[in-house]
């Protein structure tokens, strides 16, 4: 046999190669080791199988990626780093890229394939595998898992010698908190609007288990606590095998999401464009645990109208608001919308008066129809009031003062975690669009129309309804009064006025 020189970069990837799950998932910052570790725990699986009748450990095993550049440029080249074919064995370059280990008695072949459309995907289920490796799963659907849960084990036969370990590895950088993968390892909640059914797909199955490696740079906070720059983890894994000022290197020129998704191993939101809210900070504002819901306290809700509607519930206790829940639906009019808030109101909030607040626009009919969403409301028993207005200026500064200010030494906003639709929306899903090419540091004045910026807007007019911006709401009417000119002062046009009275 071949020597191979490997050392473990940490005990979190040591956990994950040691597991004997079905399914095993490991999450942790570039250059942590990840790739490495599934190549390695793949063949010391293979070497591990039972001979059969001739003395030869017979498997099969498929290696997946999202797309055939990242195939042959990233994971094949990774694979090949540990298993060259001047000392394993000839690969084949041809698709489907295949390479057959014989060493001693292990015969091991590994099929490469990428997943660029739903014909390759449809490719899995001819498959006859002993296990998979989904590399970088982040880009990966569900779907895929599903079907590969029912291709594995499926080599060698019984008849032969069963497989002695057969299942799925996957390993992945950090992704956006609504993916299945966090779901699924109980990092962050099932929606509540996701239908039952689907919910049982979000499940933990009780032989899958996912290991998160620690982050590679920790966020360093002044005493207000916002940040003030990185520090090297010293618990980071794969350090070892790492040059020297490696993540230092890797942190410059880079934004702070990017950072906190690819080097801090968080779960954020992918930001495309420049955040409509800069002073809103996940750490600051965004809740570790479930908000309380408050008895005999008025419940205030934003309404974003239209096919894609979205209405966000809050309660403010002592000047801080609490963002407790929303609805976020997609092909729904106004009368089923109405149903949904009606019921979250009287589930949760049944002893509370009810102030809502929605999009002025939504007071406008359409020719082809007497009704508007306020009336159709109105009409199903919830009063909504038109927000005091659609300037976009005004709706976000609405928000964004809210973000900056405190109370009594408290942040005056809070999100539940089960907001994810407007956390990510406030996380930059709602954002401004980059003007030009890529690199371009040139924004648009209007945010995006996207999945984001409803249940953001929903929120603006929460907050113009609960008062929030008044004074800036004030000042802009100001603006607009015509003010005396030098020749014409206040008290010559009222004396004026008074001499046409006298005249009429």
């Amino acid at each position: 046999m071949v020597e191979i020189n490997y050392s473990v970069p940490g005990p979190v990837a040591a956990a994950f190669m040691g597991s004997d799950k079905f399914v095993r998932g490991l999450r942790g910052p570039v250059g942590s080791g990840k790739t490495s570790a599934c190549c390695i725990e793949l063949f010391r699986r293979a070497a591990a199988q039972a001979r059969d009748a001739k003395g030869i450990r017979p498997t099969r095993w498929v290696v997946l990626r999202n797309t055939q550049p990242e195939l042959k440029t990233t994971t094949i080249k990774s694979w090949l780093d540990w298993f060259p074919e001047q000392v394993w064995g000839r690969f084949s370059w041809q698709p489907p890229f295949t390479h057959k280990i014989l060493q001693a008695d292990v015969d091991c072949e590994v099929i490469f394939l990428a997943l660029d459309n739903e014909d390759d995907i449809k490719k899995l289920y001819s498959l006859e595998v002993t296990g998979a490796w989904i590399n970088e799963a982040r880009f990966v659907p569900k779907v895929v898992l599903d079907v590969l849960g029912e291709r594995v084990r499926r080599f060698p036969s019984k008849r032969r010698v069963p497989p002695t370990w057969g299942g799925i590895l996957m390993d992945t950088n950090a992704m956006e908190p609504d993916h299945w993968w966090p779901m699924m390892a109980g990092e962050t909640p099932i929606p509540e609007d996701i239908p039952p059914e689907e919910r049982l797909m979000l499940l933990k199955p009780v032989d899958w288990q996912f290991f998160v490696q620690p982050p590679a740079m920790l966020e360093v906070r002044d005493s207000q606590g916002k940040s003030s720059g990185w520090r090297l983890n010293p618990v980071a894994e794969n350090l070892a095998n790492l040059p020297d000022g490696y993540y230092e290197r890797a942190i410059q020129g880079k934004t702070r999401s990017h950072i906190l998704r690819n080097i801090a191993n968080q779960l954020v939101p992918e930001k495309e464009g420049r955040s409509v809210y800069p002073s809103f900070s996940e750490t600051l504002h965004l809740a570790s645990t479930p908000l309380p819901l408050l008895a005999r306290h008025p419940v205030w809700v934003g309404l974003d109208f239209g096919l894609t509607p979205a209405a966000v519930f809050a309660q403010n206790l002592r000047g801080q608001w609490l963002i407790q829940r929303e609805i976020v639906a997609i092909s729904m009019g106004a009368k089923r919308m109405v149903e949904h808030i009606k019921l979250m109101l009287q589930q949760l909030y049944p002893s509370c008066e009810v102030h809502a607040w929605g999009d002025p626009a939504g007071d406008h009919r359409v020719d082809t129809d007497e009704n508007t969403p306020f009336r159709i409301m109105a009409a199903a028993g919830l009063k909504v009031r038109p927000a005091p207005t659609n300037d976009f200026d005004l709706r976000r500064e609405a928000v964004e003062e809210v973000c900056r200010r405190t109370v009594e030494g408290r942040i005056a906003l809070l999100i539940d975690p089960l907001c994810r639709h407007l956390r990510k929306a406030l996380l930059g899903g709602y954002h401004f669009p980059r003007i030009g090419k890529e690199g371009s540091l040139r924004w648009g004045d209007r945010p995006v129309k996207n999945e984001s910026s409803h249940p953001a807007e929903a929120m603006q007019y929460l907050m113009l309804g609960a008062g929030e911006g008044k004074a800036v709401l004030i000042g802009q009417r100001m603006k607009k009064k015509k003010p005396p000119t030098l020749r014409e002062g206040v008290f010559d046009r009222m004396s004026r006025e008074n001499r046409n009275r006298l005249r009429a």
